[in-house]
């Protein structure tokens, strides 16, 4: 029975024995090996022998490009405007020592890295040129940390910037300031659209004022004309007058017998001494 258990045992030792001393890296990643706490080497992908209980495999990393997703964040640009932004990051791990050795955790350094690069950028730039200057953003940002995380180790492969947009308070900010910018233009609008109308009507009277003018100056040339040539008909100097008078005399009596809804015409009692001073006739 003793026997029995020191074969299983000694088995089992084989076997954990062979474990640790036979490794297969996959394709793709790179395993660290440290020889009594201190590094020894990477392995590449394939089989690799290791000696047992005094090698020890520390890291497992991949050699696969790393996608990370940076989160979201409010950031204040320089004219004090929140805006709400996020990132994503491609990076590959080109050296395995320094990205296990190099930092403690270098996902989550690349991360804060990109988080704390982003908000300085964008903390230099207005509003309209943040929300208008994602591909300068996103140069000037894989610029500045690009040195950095190559002392990682890692190569930065691109960084793409997700969104980047006003928070709700201020969108709402921006909306108000939209809808009073309309309305402005619509009064601005109005008001220049009454200004040309009111030229225009005073425009319109001053040309009808002239046209006015300029009848009046005609007829008084024409009735002065008329009373010249009566003038040099009649060699009298109380006919011209008179027939000048009979004829506007008989002109309105026209008008008056001739408008809409008179019925009667009241003639004066000395129509016939004004048709006789029309007609040149003398008591």
């Amino acid at each position: 029975m003793g026997g029995e258990i020191v074969s299983i045992v000694l088995i089992l030792f084989l076997f954990i024995t062979l474990w640790k001393g036979v490794r297969i890296v996959p394709q793709g990643e790179e395993w660290v090996v440290e020889r009594l706490g201190k590094y020894l080497k990477t392995l590449m992908p394939g089989l690799h022998l290791l000696v047992p209980y005094i090698d020890n495999l520390a890291y497992k990393v991949t050699t696969k490009d790393l996608i990370m997703d940076i989160p979201q964040q409010e950031v204040i640009t320089r004219d004090n405007a929140v805006l709400i932004t996020n990132a994503i990051a491609f990076v590959k791990v080109t050296d395995t020592q320094s990205a296990v050795y190099g930092v403690t955790n270098f996902q989550m350094a690349v991360m804060n890295l990109v988080q704390t690069s982003l908000r300085a950028i964008i903390g230099d730039m207005d509003l309209d040129q943040a929300l208008s200057s994602r591909d300068h953003i996103k140069a000037k940002l894989k610029a500045s940390i690009a040195d950095d995380v190559a002392d990682w180790g890692l190569t930065l492969k691109s960084v793409e910037i997700q969104d980047i947009k006003p928070s709700p308070t201020m969108q709402k900010s921006m909306e108000m300031q939209a809808a009073a910018e309309r309305e402005r233009k619509a009064a601005v609008t109005r008001a220049e659209g009454e200004k040309q109308a009111a030229i225009l009507e005073a425009e319109a009277r001053l040309e009808s004022a002239k046209r006015d003018a300029e009848v009046q100056v005609r007829l008084a040339t024409a009735s002065a004309e008329a009373i010249k040539l009566v003038a040099l008909a009649l060699p009298d100097r109380e006919l011209p007058a008179l027939y000048l008078l009979g004829e506007k005399y008989v002109s309105a009596l026209k008008s008056l017998a001739s408008a809409e809804g008179s019925r009667t015409v009241i003639l004066p009692g000395d129509l016939m001494k004004s048709l006789e001073g029309l007609l040149g006739g003398k008591k």
